[in-house]
């Protein structure tokens, strides 16, 4: 007999969410990689310029699993827990971690980078970008693409008109590089699969994706959660699809 409802969401509301590490879900949940690969082809980049910067770098988890980094290496984090983890992570490579609260300005010198990369950035500042890169520069970066786990949101939500051609669609992304003056040399987008086997795995995500349904708890989600968990038990899993977006854009040479 499985476990109860109860205990599912008990033990997944009490579990820690800081950092950007979900192995809590392994086997509880699954999501479909990307078929770019986007850490093997980041930590590639990076062992080839001198000077990067890794933005909004979470808990550090990403950046720290590349093989090599170069000999000037800096990251920015907002959230104070995850500050923390990727200190305790990125320190001992080499790279200085820097508190930066998400809007401009960020905290570099004009042209300090040859490369800028960030992995599901909440937000993309274009112009600040442009300005840290040297000419020559790139960005090079996985967003999270529109409508990502819609099926998620709508169950709790309702419907979401228009979020397929929401700030997150790949066109606004383009237009925003555009502007600041890069040059789009890559842009690809892939829906993908996740899969949810228990309803813990739901409250821990929603509790550490706190963007996909704002101001979730388990609390004032209960009927939802409630029949979710039903869902799942009946269909074995709950199905969404995550949505990503690969960008790679050059600031031109003078």
């Amino acid at each position: 007999m499985g476990r109860s409802f109860e205990e599912l969401v008990a033990e997944a509301d009490a579990a820690p969410t800081a950092g950007w590490d979900f192995s809590w879900l392994d086997g509880r949940a699954t999501e479909q990689r990307p078929s770019w690969g986007y850490q093997k082809a980041m930590g590639e980049r990076l062992g080839r310029v001198r000077a990067a910067l890794d933005i909004q770098t979470g808990g550090g988890e990403v950046l720290a699993g590349v093989p090599r980094l170069p000999p000037v290496m800096a990251a920015t984090e907002s959230w104070p827990p995850n500050l923390a983890k990727a200190t305790a992570l990125l320190h001992p490579r080499g790279a200085v971690v820097v508190a930066d609260t998400d809007e401009p300005p960020l905290p570099f010198a004009d042209a300090a980078f040859d490369l800028v990369t960030s992995r599901h950035p909440v937000t993309v500042w274009w112009d600040e970008i442009a300005r840290v890169l040297r000419q020559g520069g790139t960005y090079f970066a996985q967003h999270v693409g529109p409508a990502s786990a819609l099926e998620l949101v709508e169950f709790f939500l309702g419907p979401q008109p228009g979020a397929h051609r929401g700030a997150r669609h790949p066109d606004r992304a383009r237009a925003g590089a555009t502007t600041a003056g890069l040059e789009v040399v890559d842009l690809r987008t892939e829906s993908l699969r996740m899969e949810f086997f228990d309803i813990g795995a739901v409250v821990y995500f929603l509790r550490k994706v706190i963007w996909m349904v704002p101001g979730f708890t388990v609390a004032a989600h209960e009927d939802r959660l409630r029949d979710m968990h039903e869902l799942i038990e009946s269909e074995g899993c709950f199905l969404t699809h995550a949505t990503r977006c690969l960008i790679e854009a050059r600031k031109p040479e003078a």
